[in-house]
């Protein structure tokens, strides 16, 4: 009867394990001295040789030979344990026998010794599918077995097994064969069975298997049974579902030309043909990280994983922009999350495409270029400013036919209102300032009778400075004072209202700082020539000079 590969090529010692050095050069050591332990944990991915060590590790403590590193294959201990005729190695499925009642058998047998060789094996696959019960009636076992009793358990859940069981074992992880190690046994294994193959072939089948060699063996012998008299690469493409490195390239193409119906086509072909989306979208991440690695690093073409260098791959890597990998990587990853919790995969797909040819990456780097251009116009502009900044002739002073006006002072706390403050100015008289200053004791007053301290407070040391017929000035001494009363609607409304009570006619008024005040009425008597009326004594009456002319200025008393 005609087995599979994997049965046929199962590892019969240590050197026959791929990939695990790590695990078969401690056991070895262990063997040769004597130092093996009551208890072993194998844990890693599926087809990785876990269970394969563990009858090599059987035969190797039972064979006559001891102590030896490898099992010599030949003694009667071997050959029984390889075709499993001693019955003092027990192998056990924990998926199918977790119970309480299968783990007491056990406990109850392992007091017993050994028949035929000198070590009882128990291998227990899939451990961590017992249970919690189970565990516990293993464990006081497990931690103190008889002296010919030997544990080993394997699992690919190692999380799921109890901190209290991988305490009392020696722990070994197993780690995913590469790519190139499956090639390798792979050829070996075909030159041995005398097939015929095309090597590119079996880099595809080693991509497919995920790093497990039985995963590896079991699609090459379908790759087998599929071909004629050779394993080709479609041959390889088609069992595994993979996508060939022809339609990569051109779908990669139209999507960096933006042709959105040339990538639909494409997908529409690969569906109808039988691929899995989830492994084509896998294939063509991996693809575009081919196509990174080859533009950053092109000596490293042995780590490519999924594309083959050839010639339309060598384009496009000189093509696509290492940015716009990156945007196309994101957008992939992203769908092939959500393609894993849809029954849509194919609408994910054709979306993804869409979205891929409609990408603006390259109008992107284009504008990117666009805008360093013109920061280098505008460097340049800079440059040619200060050129004629530094050349620019030094123009001689001319005589100033006009004397400069005093700058007024500027206040960045308080502004007065100077237009309005000259205005008054212009209309100002003596009489109307001595009305607004009699009445202006009754205005405080008046304030403080109607509970308005406050406002009556901003007034205290303010006084009126000039005066209209319509309007007048406000000096304060502060200018917090001044900036607080005018900006306070409520004074304004308050203080207008009580003037026009006190003096029976309705007057507008403006408040000025007092260096403010100084300032701008000497500007204004520069510009008029002469002192504003109220702010100098009163024009001389003719007859008062000539009163003062006959009898002298002792005997004259001047009444207002």
């Amino acid at each position: 009867m005609y087995q599979a590969l994997y049965r046929v090529w199962r590892p019969q010692t240590f050197a026959d394990v791929v990939g695990q050095e790590h695990v078969t050069k401690t056991l070895q050591n262990a063997l040769l001295q004597q130092k093996t332990s009551h208890a072993y944990l194998f844990s890693g991915p599926r087809g990785t040789g876990k269970t394969s060590a563990a009858k090599i590790l059987a035969k190797a403590v039972n064979c006559q030979k001891m102590p030896v590193s490898e099992p010599c294959n030949e003694c009667p201990a071997c050959l029984g344990i390889a075709d499993g005729s001693i019955q003092d190695v027990i192998e056990i499925d924990a998926a199918s026998n977790n119970g309480v009642e299968e783990i007491r058998d056990i406990r109850d047998k392992v007091k017993y010794a050994p028949t035929s060789v000198s070590y009882k094996v128990y291998i227990i696959d899939e451990v961590h599918m017992l249970s919690m019960g189970a565990f516990n009636a293993l464990l006081k076992t497990l931690e103190e077995p008889p002296k010919h009793v030997i544990f080993v358990l394997a699992t690919t859940e190692p999380h799921k097994i109890p901190l209290t069981i991988i305490s009392r074992c020696q722990r070994f992880d197993f780690k995913r064969i590469t790519a190139q190690d499956l090639v390798n046994r792979m050829v070996h294994i075909a030159s041995e069975s005398g097939l015929q193959y095309e090597e590119k072939a079996l880099h595809v089948i080693a991509q497919a298997a995920s790093g497990g060699m039985r995963d590896a063996l079991s699609l090459l012998d379908q790759a087998i049974s599929f071909s004629a008299d050779q394993v080709t690469v479609e041959d390889a493409l088609t069992v595994t579902g993979s996508v060939s490195q022809n339609y990569l390239n051109k779908l990669v193409h139209a999507i960096h030309e933006k042709n959105v119906s040339e990538s639909l086509t494409i997908l529409e072909k690969l569906v109808l043909d039988g691929k899995d989306p989830s492994r084509f979208i896998e294939d063509l991440i991996l693809y575009f990280r081919d196509l990174l690695l080859y533009q950053t690093a092109p000596n490293l073409e042995e780590s490519l994983e999924r594309a083959m260098l050839d010639d339309d791959f060598a384009e496009l890597a000189k093509a696509i922009q290492p940015e716009q990998i990156y945007e196309y990587m994101d957008v992939l990853n992203k769908t092939q999350q959500d393609m894993k919790f849809s029954d849509h995969a194919k609408i994910y797909l054709e979306v993804c495409f869409v979205k891929l040819c409609q990408m603006k990456t390259q109008a992107n780097v284009q504008q990117f270029d666009g805008v360093q251009e013109l920061l280098a116009k505008i460097d340049k502009l800079e440059k040619q400013v200060e050129d004629l900044k530094v050349n620019r002739p030094v123009l001689e002073e001319q005589p100033q036919s006009k004397p400069t006006k005093k700058p007024m002072r500027t206040n960045k706390g308080f502004q007065a209102n100077t237009g309005k403050i000259r205005q008054v100015l212009g209309e100002a008289t003596r009489e109307d300032l001595n009305m607004i200053k009699s009445q202006w004791g009754n205005l405080l007053e008046q304030l403080n009778n109607r509970q308005m301290r406050s406002q009556a407070a901003l007034l205290m040391d303010a006084e009126p400075a000039a005066a209209s017929p319509t309007a007048f000035v406000i000096k304060f001494k502060y200018e917090i004072h001044c900036k607080m009363a005018m900006e306070n609607t409520k004074f304004l409304e308050v203080t207008a209202n009580l003037i026009e009570e006190l003096l029976g006619k309705k007057l507008q008024f403006v408040g000025v700082p007092e260096p403010q005040w100084l300032e701008i009425r000497e500007d204004f008597l520069q510009n008029q020539g002469h002192e504003p009326d109220q702010d100098g004594e009163e024009a001389p009456d003719p007859l008062i000079q000539e009163a003062v002319k006959l009898v002298g200025e002792d005997l004259i008393e001047i009444k207002n």
